[in-house]
């Protein structure tokens, strides 16, 4: 299996909107450099598995085309959006994102907090296809255009 990054996000701080970056450090047990689950204020609680999420581009396609939803990647809270790969398939699995190790720790599923935060009904779209939370491996750099091989 075989996909690309389109795009990464990051914000300093919780409940503040994502902003796009080109390439952020990865650091394991921490998250990236300057998102807010680095610094310990994320939303939820520090996990072993929480370091990374990644969701779909063609998730947020099926939510448009299929649920009349539209949701930005910038919007739906996720770290890296991908393209061409299965990430449901990576549970359990380790992969590699550019030179970076990871490893599939869980689906992110779609919450009431999303929701909350967009205005939008995402979660019914999004139900086994909100994404996948990772746990970072090995420290390194994460672009966009990086090949996710498995």
């Amino acid at each position: 299996m075989t996909g690309r990054v389109e795009a990464i996000h990051i914000t300093e701080a919780r409940k503040q909107p994502l902003r796009a970056v080109t390439e952020a450090r990865a650091i394991p047990n921490t998250g990236l450099a300057g998102d807010r689950y680095s610094k310990r204020d994320g939303s939820f609680k520090p996990k072993p598995g929480r370091d990374l999420t990644l969701i779909e581009a063609e998730a947020l396609e099926a939510l448009s085309r299929d649920y009349k939803v539209e949701l930005l990647a910038v919007e739906c809270r996720r770290n890296v959006l991908t393209r061409g790969i299965a990430l449901n398939h990576l549970v359990g699995r380790e992969f590699q994102i550019g030179n970076v190790r990871v490893r599939g720790a869980g689906l992110c599923e779609p919450c009431t907090y999303l929701e909350g935060l967009t205005g939008k009904t995402v979660r019914e779209g999004l139900i086994h296809r909100g994404g996948l939370r990772a746990e970072i491996l090995t420290e390194g750099t994460i672009r966009v255009g990086d090949a996710i091989t498995a």
